[in-house]
Parts: structure tokens; sequence; C-alpha cells
């Protein structure tokens, strides 16, 4: 086969978010390069072989998995501990929906201070801002010019790298914000966050019951 087609193949199962399986994968590269190509199901199965004997010579720390029919990028076990600890450091700055409605209002209407960010989302945000701080997403700018000379909170670096953005003036407008909340993909991602979070809570609780019977055996 074609060396074009083996990286082609090897871009679609890294960019897949679900296991390709062969015939996907031929639809695909039919559907751009035309039916007459001549690739069938099982020079998927080779090239995906011949992929992974490259990734073991040259000492990848990946292979390509076979799952529910079809193929995904996984990691080597070996590596599994590395990667375990780095989930965890992830989930330690994970924002709850509060921190990140708080730190919005922030990003857009920056420098601002605690009452105006307590005026607009109507509740008392001395716990978010702490934890805002702590995370370094947000910074102590100054002082306001008005009665109390109250704090000014602005954004930082540490905050555009957590959303991958060069500079504040890439944060979407509020016109793109409504097109992307309205997105099927956005949705679907959004669902899937609010499962993990019900998991992470059920999980919690049960370790929770779980200590509370082991204190009283």
């Amino acid at each position: 086969m074609d060396n074009i087609y083996q990286s082609i193949i090897e871009a679609l199962i890294f960019a897949s978010d679900e296991p390709l399986t062969n015939n996907e994968i031929v639809k695909v590269i039919k559907g751009m390069d035309g039916e007459e190509t001549e690739i069938v199901p099982k020079d998927i199965e080779a090239t995906v072989d011949l992929l992974n004997e490259q990734y073991e010579q040259t000492g990848r720390s990946f292979k390509i998995n076979r799952i529910a029919n079809g193929y995904v990028f996984s990691t080597r076990q070996a590596f599994a501990n590395y990667l375990g600890f780095l989930s965890t450091e992830k989930s330690k700055r994970r924002l709850s929906p509060a921190a990140l409605e708080t730190l919005a209002i922030i990003a857009y209407k920056q420098p601002i201070t605690k009452p105006e960010v307590e005026t607009i989302r109507g509740v008392n945000c001395d716990y978010i801002l702490n934890t805002l701080l702590e995370k370094k997403l947000i910074a102590i700018k100054g002082r306001a010019d008005t009665v109390g000379r109250p704090l000014l909170y602005d954004t930082t670096t540490e905050f555009l790298k957590y959303f991958g953005l060069n500079t504040i003036n890439e944060l979407p407008k509020p016109r793109e914000i409504e097109e992307i909340m309205q997105d099927d993909d956005f949705l679907e991602q959004k669902r899937k966050i609010m499962m993990n979070q019900m998991e992470e809570i059920a999980e919690n609780e049960g370790n929770a019951n779980n200590e509370g019977l082991d204190e009283t055996e």
C-alpha cells in the first residue's frame, strides 16, 4: 500500500474520539479519493500491524489497540503510573461551574472588583476568588478609585495557558459563545462532563460510606 495511505490511516485513528473500524476507514478514503480507489478492509488491518511494528521498533510510548471491532491509540502499560499521576494533578485543577462562571466574568470585565462580580453573580464570591487566586488563574491588579478602594482582579498568563489562548483578545465574542453553546458537539461534550461529575460524586459518596462502615466495625 502507498505510504500516503499509511499516514492517512494513522491520522484518522489518531483523530477519532471513538474506535474506528476497517470499513469506516475505507469509507473515508474512498469518499475523498473516489470509489475506484483500490483499498479494502484487510489493507487497513495490515497497515495497523505495520504501524505497531514500527512503534515497537522505535520504542514509542504508544500503540494502536483493537477495541470494539475498531482501532484506538493508547499508551503502553509501562507508562500507566505516570499517566495516573498526571490525571490526578489535572483533576486538582478542574474548575467547578461556579468557578468557571466567576472566571468568565473577570475575563470579560477585567479589571473588575469583587463587589462588581458579586452583583453580576448575585452571590458571595469570597471562596471562589480565593480558589482562583490559589490556582493563579487571576491576580490582584490594584485598587479601584471608588469608595472603599476595593481590589481589582484580572486574568493571568496561567489563565491563557489553561484555556489554550495566546492573548486575551482570542476570547470568543458573546455572539460566538451563543453559537458554540448551540453546537451539537458542545452539547455532547457538556453531557459527558456532567456524567463524569455525577460519577465522581457517586464514587466519593461510596468511599465516604465505606469509610463510615469501617469505623463502625
